[in-house]
């Protein structure tokens, strides 16, 4: 990939990821509308991930800098309802991180995002299901009482101090 191709990708991943941050606000808004342009952005944008996946692999962080690469990484964490892109990238991920060029963070995130897409059971207790009595509650997950050590092994805080931010906003 010339430095040109690179520029330009990172500069189309960090022009999606903006466009996401603007329209996630909709993602569960009771106005139906609203919805279904959140689903079209990230379906467009899941479509496209997909496409750079095709013509230069995951972008990682040394080949299209940080701010990109971590735009690439949200584009797949939102392709909800496009597994097999999801699932492409997380193997992709994977084997970034196994060479060193993307955060384990990231992957458990993806991994744990794509758990639950499946209907399974996530590993890291990155996904929140909902709120239960004013506190928000994760997506079942293998092994729960062992979750903070599984977390603390990819530089995820432990579940409590996750969560205290969600109470927070």
């Amino acid at each position: 990939m010339t430095t040109h191709n690179a520029n330009a990708l990172a500069d189309e991943l960090i022009s999606m990821a903006e466009a996401d941050h603007r329209a996630a606000v909709h993602a569960n808004s009771e106005d139906p509308g609203e919805q279904l342009a959140w689903r079209r952005l990230t379906a467009r944008h899941g479509d496209r991930l997909n496409e750079i996946m095709d013509e230069a692999g995951w972008p990682t962080a040394d080949r299209v800098g940080e701010e990109a690469a971590r735009a690439a990484w949200l584009i797949a964490q939102h392709a909800d309802r496009q597994l097999d892109v999801q699932r492409r990238a997380l193997e992709l991920v994977e084997k970034a991180v196994a060479a060193g060029s993307a955060s384990p963070r990231d992957l458990a995130f993806l991994r744990d995002r794509t758990l639950v897409n499946e209907g399974r059971e996530q590993i890291y207790g990155t996904q929140i299901a909902g709120i239960r009595d004013g506190a928000p509650v994760p997506w079942p997950c293998e092994d729960p009482e062992r979750m903070d050590e599984r977390r603390s092994t990819v530089g995820i805080e432990p579940f409590d101090t996750y969560v205290a931010q969600f109470a927070a906003q």
